[in-house]
């Protein structure tokens, strides 16, 4: 901690007793002791870490100047206080060091067990090898993004939480009367018809700082001139982006048509930036299917990529129904597609929130593909569907084509791949155990290509190192063609009271048109408990939790119904039928859960 250099006695020029300059002297040594002490105590009892320990803030002064620190000039400023003293300002922690990970292969995880090739373009260029300029390095989940909400499918780069805050529960019920907002519907130039929302259409709920909502100019004034506002936004299979309050279903903005069938969720920018990206499931009358990068500002279209790229094995489909995330330190976007094209793109996103502009202007286009050992126009397909994993520079990712794989971000180097048997539409989740990384991953049964009638659907968990599999527990599901049996949802997984289980939904068993929801023990996999319902589930279980860490699971199935269940137990609580098939996977914030069903449109249904 420093002093000011003229000591307690700077601001005169008196003469001065040796006697009293001794006593200045000493009171000047205990005061900055006594300061220094309090300061280096401070960190530890705000940041719950030991002192030095903590990480920074976005937005915090440290990071605003691209420093964790430096050095003196963080721990005063000469002349901040009264007179010219020093205000004292309190060190800077540092951040707890990330973890290593560098993955490897063994023998029955080796890539090209799998995979017949790869191959890299760089700005329309192939090329042999590529390392990105500027590194990606992503941390834990929980550090994702500062931004207040579910702000991606499954929420952060682990996937491992649709749920924002605290769920204040006392009766165990739902409202009666959820708000509800009416959709529509669009058709496609083959004939196909799109209604509502469908797998995986999860909402994205946030809640916006008013200083940027003044800028937004497309939202009502109502909605910018709010004390505080969360606000949800669903891009729908009618070519719809919706935007309404999450407490009321208020419109807080006019609907955006982009005329695309938007099947998966979409993702806000973590670092609060008013830009949404989402991708089309389906090709429309205004093209075939792309991504967009959409501004929030005012509804503008700032960039757009990937319709019928040349690179794709799989012709001119090219799908995005995955959610993308957005690597904040260097500003690069990161998303895999059906295409079977991993796309990694540079933006260059320029945001002056005081000026109230957005700029995007994209370069450095990377795109990495492969091809599958059992690939073929007919089955085991290239492509992802599912919402990838990134943890450190490495991305995992659950394919078409029956293969969960590891790739180096940076180097475009896949390291392992995994066998897991059939087409997965289920997104991965990532979870730390006992400091080790691990994967919790299932997938479909396709018919056709395992077996005409029924089939063993795993649920695995797999060393996130090595690819390996820990443990693997099975159940035989039924499929119909182009509405799968097995796992279509995402896992939910259990943290607080909840922290030893992971819960899976699993479609089509114990008969063809039945469901499960089951809670899985994480460390060996055998069942605690498991819950069957007449009409099966392809929405993904949401867990939320009441202030003492009480768990409870949210609950959708394709005949209608939402459950409450008690996720300890698996006792269903109460249950409300909203009317319509719901595919889609709820976002919780708060007591309000937000879902779409395929018919009637979109519902906020309250938790008592």
């Amino acid at each position: 901690m420093s002093t000011n250099r003229n000591g307690a006695g700077g601001r005169r020029r008196g003469r001065n007793s040796p006697a009293s300059v001794l006593l200045v002297v000493l009171l000047v040594c205990a005061l900055g002791f006594f300061v220094y002490q309090n300061y280096s105590s401070v960190d530890a009892d705000i940041s719950g870490r030991p002192s030095g320990t903590g990480t920074i803030p976005p937005g915090s002064s440290a990071d605003a100047h691209g420093s964790e620190g430096k050095g003196n000039e963080n721990i005063g400023n000469e002349g901040d206080g009264p007179d010219g003293e020093t205000t004292p300002v309190p060190p800077t922690a540092t951040p707890e060091p990330l973890p290593e990970f560098e993955p490897y292969s063994v023998d029955s995880t080796n890539p090209y067990n799998l995979l017949s090739s790869t191959g890299v373009m760089v700005n329309d260029s192939t090329v042999d090898s590529h390392n990105l300029a500027e590194p990606i390095d992503f941390g834990y989940g929980e550090d994702y993004t500062q931004v207040e909400g579910v702000i991606t499918f499954r929420g952060n780069n682990f996937r491992d939480t649709a749920f924002y805050g605290t769920a204040n529960i006392v009766n165990k019920t739902f409202e009666e009367k959820p708000w509800n907002i009416a959709t529509g519907s669009l058709s496609a130039p083959n004939g196909a018809y799109w209604s509502g929302n469908g797998w995986t259409g999860q909402p994205l709920i946030v809640k916006w700082p008013k200083e940027k909502r003044a800028i937004m100019t497309n939202m009502h004034e109502w909605a910018r001139e709010k004390e505080e506002l969360v606000e949800v936004i669903y891009a729908t299979m009618d070519g719809n982006i919706y935007f309404v309050e999450l407490e009321t279903g208020s419109r807080t903005r006019d609907d955006l048509f982009i005329g695309y069938t938007f099947k998966g969720a979409g993702s806000l920018d973590p670092r609060g930036y008013p830009i949404l990206y989402v991708g089309a499931g389906y090709h429309s009358h205004r093209g075939n299917a792309r991504a967009f990068a959409i501004s929030l500002l005012d509804g503008s279209i700032l960039y757009e990529f990937g319709a019928s790229d040349p690179f794709s094995l799989r012709g001119t489909l090219s799908y995005f129904d995955g959610a993308s995330l957005i690597d904040a330190e260097t500003d690069q976007l990161i998303y895999p597609g059906e295409s079977g094209i991993l796309y990694i793109i540079k933006l260059n996103t320029v945001y002056n929130e005081a000026a109230g502009t957005l700029t995007m202007n994209p370069s450095d286009v990377v795109k990495w593909r492969y091809n599958g050992v059992r690939s073929a126009s007919g089955n085991f397909w290239v492509g992802v569907e599912t919402s990838p994993i990134i943890w450190r520079g490495h991305i995992i990712m659950a394919d078409n084509g029956g293969n969960l794989m590891c790739l180096n971000l940076n180097t475009l180097e896949i390291v392992w791949v995994q066998d897991i048997l059939d087409d997965s539409n289920s997104t991965p989740v990532l979870e730390f155990e006992d400091g080790h990384p691990y994967i919790y991953v299932s997938t479909s049964f396709h018919l056709g290509w395992r077996s005409s009638y029924e089939a063993d659907v795993p649920v695995w968990k797999i060393d996130a190192m090595s690819g390996e599999v820990v443990w693997r527990h099975d159940f035989v599901c039924y499929s119909v063609s182009d509405l799968s049996g097995g796992a279509q949802a995402s896992p939910a997984i259990g943290k607080n009271e909840l922290k030893d289980l992971i819960f899976y939904s699993i479609a089509r068993t114990p008969q063809i048109g039945m469901g499960k929801i089951v809670a899985l023990n994480k460390h060996d996999g055998t069942i605690v408990w498991e819950k069957t319902t007449q009409i099966y589930s392809w929405s993904s279980p949401v867990a939320i939790y009441d202030e003492n860490g009480k768990g409870y699971l949210i609950y959708c199935t394709t005949g209608g119904y939402m459950y409450l269940i008690d996720g300890l137990t698996g006792d269903i609580l109460t249950n409300i039928d909203l009317g319509s098939n719901i595919e889609a996977s709820p976002a919780v914030y708060n007591n309000i859960a937000v879902v779409g069903t395929r018919a009637a449109g979109f519902y906020g249904v309250k938790i008592t």
